[in-house]
């Protein structure tokens, strides 16, 4: 039984990684070429951070809870561009100077 799960979670996460375009975008920050792009890219958070926000006010107003999942679907989204800011500076310096 937990390998079954094992499995599944390796196969969803490699379907994650591959296919769903946030991810796209930040494996290509994550390159030499694309580390300048990292503190351009935090500014992608705020959409993100705007629909979970209408959502949310969707959901006080009567609206189905299965808004409940893409607020934290837009939120999770948004923490990944914000972190990529600072991250992609430190990989930066750092192969400036080595």
């Amino acid at each position: 039984m937990i390998r079954q799960l094992w499995t599944a979670s390796v196969h969803t996460r490699a379907f994650l990684r591959r296919y769903m375009p946030t991810n796209i975008v930040l494996d290509a920050i994550r390159t030499r070429r694309g580390l300048k792009w990292g503190v351009p890219a935090m500014m992608l958070a705020v959409p993100y951070l705007l629909v979970a926000s209408i959502c949310t006010n969707l959901i006080d107003q009567g609206a189905p809870g299965w808004l409940h999942l893409l607020v934290l679907v837009c939120v999770w989204n948004a923490l990944k561009f914000m972190s990529i800011g600072p991250i992609s500076l430190i990989f930066l310096a750092r192969r400036t100077s080595g």
